[in-house]
């Protein structure tokens, strides 16, 4: 669904992302991870176009990215950005009800169809019952699902998360998440998140991506990705993994000193 072949980035002389590759099939969940700084955000940011391409080329159903028009990717692309700059005077359902902007027709058009997909986007996110209130008096974490609930209504088939358990509580962090894993499952969306938690990643992701200084380290299934010789040296603290539970998840803590 999306191809990357040697992605770079450049701010002027200094380079951001530096030949980057990876695919990203239907029902597969590939997690971002790295320390701040290592490019994350510009990487979601070049997969959506906003920021150029110094080389290399991404490719979504085959076809290049910069030869689709802009609502040809919103209808192949859904963000759920980190910052949260929505209009504080909207109320919750019309900021949702945004996500279907790609799909109305030339007069903008809302239909019976696009209705009922924003309200089960925000069935999906437990916000159903925020649908009347301003954007502006709810709290960051609120805005945060809401901000899901924009990108589940868009119904594109790759969704792409920075960081979206920002703000978020632990009840939602695995609430959204379910979500996620759910949708990547029974609907087979292509989803690459951006997670600082190792051990979400551990617990959600198919594949780890991990990103230092604009490169990729290390790319593969979580057990070859997430371990203390990989991670002990990017994020400068002694880590060890210890294994339990349902399907023997790994789960990364400091080591005892």
């Amino acid at each position: 669904m999306l191809e990357v072949q040697s992605l770079s980035v450049a701010y002027g002389s200094r380079a951001v992302l530096k030949n980057i590759s990876f695919d990203l099939p239907p029902g597969n969940i590939l997690a971002v991870i790295g320390p701040n700084g290592a490019g994350k955000t510009t990487l979601i940011r070049a997969l959506t176009g906003i920021t150029p391409l110094s080389a290399g080329q991404i490719f979504v159903h085959g076809r290049r990215l910069n030869q689709l028009s802009v609502a040809e990717r919103a209808r192949w692309i859904a963000v759920v950005p980190q910052a949260r700059n929505l209009p504080p005077a909207f109320s919750a359902w019309e900021t949702v009800l945004l996500g279907r902007t790609p799909h109305l027709n030339w007069l903008g058009q809302v239909s019976e169809k696009d209705e009922a997909i924003t309200r089960q986007a925000m069935a999906r996110t437990q916000t159903l019952e925020l649908a009347a209130r301003p954007v502006g008096e709810l709290s960051g974490g609120e805005q945060q699902r809401l901000l899901l609930a924009r990108a589940l209504a868009q119904a594109a088939p790759i969704l792409l998360l920075d960081e979206p358990t920002s703000h978020l509580d632990l009840q939602f962090q695995l609430t959204l998440l379910d979500q996620v894993r759910s949708l990547a499952n029974e609907e087979k969306l292509s989803v690459l998140v951006v997670l600082h938690d190792l051990n979400l990643a551990a617990r959600y992701a198919d594949r780890v991506a991990l990103l230092v200084q604009g490169e990729v380290r290390a790319l593969g299934p979580t057990r070859d990705v997430l371990t203390p010789e990989l991670l002990s040296p990017v994020y400068h603290v002694p880590l060890e993994i210890l294994r339990g539970g349902p399907g023997n998840l790994p789960y990364i803590i400091p080591a005892l000193r």
